[in-house]
C-alpha cells in the first residue's frame, strides 16, 4: 500500500513511554503513525498531515485531551479521536465522548485492547469515507464530470479525494497530459468545507515570462508602462480558497523562488509596491514532468519540491486502465449524443482498446466528439475514428478477421459485462448510483442490464413502465 492510502494515526501523549507504545501498536497494524509531547503540537499539525486517527491522554501539560478533541472535531469533523485516561478520569473520558469522542481506554492498557480499539476506529473511519465517496459519484457537480472508472487505480485516486477534500494540505497531482489533472483539482476543492471559497486556476505554462509577476501578485498603479490602475493578482483573487498551478513545472527558477516565499510567509507584494498583502490560500499544484528529476538536475528548486509535495496524486495513463475505455465511451456518447443511442461496433472497440492514447483521457473524448460529429449518429465503425487510429492499426497488422471479430465481441462483451456487476456490488444494486459511478444514462444503462441478462431489480424511484421503456 501507498504511504498516501495508509491509515493516518497520531498519537498524543506527554509521556514518550506511552506514545512509543502506541505507535507500534500502530505499525503493526500498517498505520503511519506520528506523535506529538503536547495538545499544541498535535494541533500545529492538523492541517499539514491531517490524522484518520487520534490516540490522546486526558491530561496533558497544558490544553486538555478533552480541548484537543473539540478543536479537533472543528478542523477535521471525519476524524476519530480516542482518550486514554487513568482510572479516577473515567467520568471525564466519558463527557468526552458525548463531545464526540469514539471512546476510551484505560490506563495501563493490554495491548491486543489497544489494537483491537485502533482496529475498530480505522474501521468507522474507512466506512465513512466509503460511503463519501459512492455518495459523491451522484452528486458532484456537472463540472466534475469526468472522473469516470472502474478500475482499481483511478478508484484509489477517487478515495484521495475523499480524504484531501475537507483538508488545506498542499497537493502534488503528477500525470501526463489530458489524464484529467484539473478536474481532480476542482473534486478536492468543491466536494470539500471550502466548496464555497474562491477556486483560482493557473495556467503556468501559458503565462507571459515579462508578466508573470504581476498576473500572480498584482502590481500598483504605474508600476509600469500601461499600469493605469492597481490590480489584486491571482493570489488575492483566491484569497480563503484554493489556487490550482498547473504544470508547475514550466515556472522559471526566478518566480519559483518568488513563488517559495509566497508560500512561506502567506503574503505577496504587488510589483511596484512597497506593502506586503496577507494572502491564506490552499495550493494545488499540478505537472507532467518528474519533478524529483527536475530538481536534481537543477531546473527546479529543491525547496519549493518538498514544500508542494505533501501529498501527491497520480493519475494514470489511460494505457494503463485499458478497462476503463469501453465505459468512458459511453459516458462521451451519453455526453455529445444522449438521444441518439449511437452503438459502437466491436471492431472500432478493439481498436479503441488497441491504441495508445498519447492524449489520455482528453483524446478520447475528442474522438468520440469527432466521430458522433462526422458519423450517421447510428454506429461508430473503425472508418469514423481518426486516421491516427486506423493506420497504427493497420500499421500493426491489425487485420479483423470474422475470427478476431468474433473473439474480440466476446472480449469485450465479458470485460462490459464484468464491469458493470462490479459497479452493481459497489453500489449495492441502486441503479441511479451504479448508472452514475459508471457514467452513462439510466435508458443506456437498463439496455446493457437486459443485453447481458443480469436482473433487474426494482429499486426506489423505478417504474415499471420506465424499465420497459428504456430497454426497448
Amino acid at each position: 500500500m501507498s504511504e498516501e492510502m495508509k491509515t493516518r494515526l497520531l498519537v498524543v501523549d506527554d509521556e514518550q513511554s506511552i506514545r512509543r507504545l502506541c505507535m507500534t501498536i500502530g505499525n503493526t497494524l500498517g498505520y503511519a503513525c506520528s506523535e506529538a509531547e503536547s495538545a499544541e503540537v498535535a494541533l500545529g499539525r492538523l492541517e499539514s498531515d491531517a490524522p484518520d486517527l487520534i490516540l490522546t491522554d486526558l491530561k496533558l501539560p497544558a490544553m486538555s485531551g478533552v480541548e484537543l478533541l473539540k478543536q479537533t472535531k472543528m478542523l477535521l469533523p471525519h476524524t476519530e479521536v480516542a482518550i486514554m485516561t487513568g482510572h479516577g478520569s473515567i467520568e471525564s473520558a466519558v463527557d468526552a465522548m458525548k463531545l464526540g469522542a469514539y471512546d476510551y481506554i484505560e490506563k495501563p492498557f493490554r495491548v491486543e485492547k489497544m489494537r483491537l480499539l485502533l482496529q475498530r476506529m480505522a474501521e468507522k473511519v474507512h466506512l465513512v469515507t466509503e460511503n463519501e465517496f459512492l455518495r459523491e459519484r451522484v452528486t458532484a457537480e456537472e463540472n466534475l464530470d469526468g472522473i469516470i472508472g472502474t478500475s482499481a487505480n483511478i478508484q484509489d485516486v477517487l478515495r484521495m479525494i475523499s480524504r484531501l477534500k475537507d483538508t488545506r494540505t498542499p497537493v502534488l497531482i503528477s500525470g501526463e497530459s489530458g489524464t484529467g489533472k484539473e478536474l481532480v483539482a476542482r473534486a478536492i476543492h468543491f466536494r470539500g468545507l471550502m466548496a464555497q471559497t474562491p477556486f483560482v486556476a493557473v495556467d503556468c505554462g501559458s503565462l507571459v515570462p515579462t508578466l508573470m509577476e504581476s498576473e500572480l501578485f498584482g502590481y500598483e498603479k504605474g508600476a509600469f508602462t500601461g499600469a493605469t490602475k492597481s490590480k489584486a493578482g491571482l493570489f488575492q483573487a483566491a484569497n480563503g480558497g484554493t489556487i490550482f498551478l498547473d504544470e508547475i513545472g514550466e515556472l522559471p527558477l526566478e518566480m519559483q523562488a518568488k513563488l517559495l516565499r509566497v508560500l512561506q510567509e502567506k503574503e505577496v507584494r504587488p510589483v511596484g509596491s512597497n506593502e506586503k498583502v496577507n494572502v491564506d490560500v490552499r495550493v494545488i499544484a499540478a505537472t507532467n514532468r518528474d519533478l524529483e528529476a527536475a530538481y536534481r538536475g537543477g531546473t527546479f528548486r529543491k525547496d519549493l519540491y518538498f514544500r508542494l509535495n505533501v501529498v501527491t496524486v497520480h493519475l494514470p495513463a489511460l494505457r494503463d486502465r485499458r478497462s476503463d475505455i469501453p465505459v468512458l465511451v459511453h459516458h462521451f456518447l451519453d455526453r455529445y449524443a444522449k438521444v441518439s443511442q449511437i452503438q459502437v461496433t466491436p471492431a472500432a472497440m478493439k481498436s479503441l482498446l488497441q491504441y495508445e492514447w498519447p492524449g489520455n483521457v482528453r483524446e478520447l473524448e475528442n474522438c468520440i466528439a469527432r466521430a458522433i460529429t462526422l458519423g450517421d449518429r447510428k454506429t461508430i465503425d473503425v472508418v469514423d475514428l481518426p486516421p491516427a487510429i486506423r493506420s497504427e492499426q493497420s500499421e500493426a497488422g491489425a487485420v479483423i478477421s470474422p475470427d478476431s471479430a468474433s473473439l474480440s465481441t466476446t472480449a469485450l462483451a465479458e470485460m462490459e459485462r464484468m464491469t458493470i456487476l462490479r459497479v452493481f456490488e459497489q453500489a449495492r444494486g441502486d441503479k441511479a448510483l451504479a448508472g452514475k459511478m459508471l457514467g452513462i444514462s439510466r435508458a443506456t444503462l437498463y439496455r446493457k442490464l437486459k443485453r447481458y441478462n443480469i436482473p433487474l431489480k426494482p429499486s426506489a424511484g423505478d417504474s415499471k413502465a420506465e424499465a420497459e421503456t428504456a430497454v426497448q
